[in-house]
């Protein structure tokens, strides 16, 4: 497997497991780290680029969205993420909620720097901890 398709199939991965989609970026990456293609850093790179561009997907799809009030839950839900602003992005990883609150913040027009920053954060994290999760068990199993 050539440089260009390591690294384009993991963005690709990790692009389409950010949007509404399913997918499994984090098996992809570590496939990867364990067959020994292509460098940490730029897997690192890869992986979370596409995968903040992809949660930015999600911002932009919010953004489209009509603002319309919900009832109480919405209520509740909007104080909560009104009072941490952008910075709840740090947990725009986790599954199903970090997709939820993407399109969230696209829809409370949250601004677009902070929560590009909060995004690429939460995102970037997430690999590096499974990345040398992965290493330091390779490690000592060898």
């Amino acid at each position: 497997m050539n440089e260009f398709l390591t690294y384009g199939s993991l963005f690709g991965s990790s692009f389409l497991s950010a949007t509404l989609l399913p997918g499994s970026s984090e098996a992809v990456l570590v496939a990867l780290l364990i067959a020994q293609k292509g460098s940490v850093y730029g897997l690192l790179l890869a992986a979370s680029v596409g995968n903040t561009l992809g949660g930015l997907t999600n911002i932009l799809l919010g953004r489209l969205m009509p603002q319309k009030g919900q009832g109480r839950w919405h209520d509740t839900a909007m104080t909560w993420l009104h009072r941490l602003g952008p910075a709840a992005l740090i947990f725009s990883w986790l599954p199903v909620v970090g997709d939820l609150l993407c399109v969230l913040a696209g829809w409370l027009r949250f601004a677009w720097l902070p929560s590009v920053l909060f995004l690429a954060i939460g995102k970037t994290l997430r690999y590096i901890v499974i990345a040398t999760a992965t290493l330091q068990t390779m490690q000592w199993w060898h």
